[in-house]
């Protein structure tokens, strides 16, 4: 309550099941627009959250993506990464893990927002959404580091 007082906490009502992927437009981690209801309107998309590029939980949680990727896209998932960082930090993090998949650069915070996922400190909360067809079918309110993959390919199997 004192920390969403000071603005230094903020949290909105997150997406539920059967909602649409947001209409936002973003900037990715090599500067370009990045329009997600493009990218999720057809099959499996997964647009995870995380705290701050290169830090421990969240290159965990990437690595687990990437790591998996193989498995992921054999699903027909497409993966996007967004965090508050900037565009410099969000490539230099792609770069960094080789992470086969977009990362979005979300400093104004218009994605999370439109998501309803929750800030501390200008940090985006740790969260999954899980896409198909553009309509959400699951979501990890807190989401996994080292799990994330496995998570996602366990609520894929569980839609079939």
């Amino acid at each position: 309550m004192i920390l969403s007082l000071l603005g230094l906490r903020t949290a909105a009502e997150p997406l539920g099941i059967g909602a649409a992927v947001p209409a936002v437009t973003a900037v990715n981690d090599a500067g370009q627009p990045f329009d997600l209801v493009a990218y999720c309107a057809s099959g499996y998309a997964l647009v995870y959250f995380y705290p701050k590029a290169d830090t421990p939980g969240c290159t965990a949680q990437g690595c687990s993506l990437r790591d998996a990727y193989a498995d992921l896209t054999a699903k027909g998932v497409k993966v996007v990464g967004v965090s508050t960082d900037t565009v410099a930090g969000q490539n230099a993090f792609r770069s960094k893990y080789a992470f086969p998949f977009p990362l979005v650069a979300d400093a104004e915070k218009k994605v999370t927002a439109a998501f309803g996922v929750p800030t501390t400190m200008g940090f985006a909360a740790r969260q999954a959404y899980l896409f198909k067809d553009g309509k959400l079918v699951w979501r990890d309110l807190k989401a996994s580091t080292a799990q994330q993959a496995a998570d996602v390919l366990k609520a894929i199997q569980a839609q079939q």
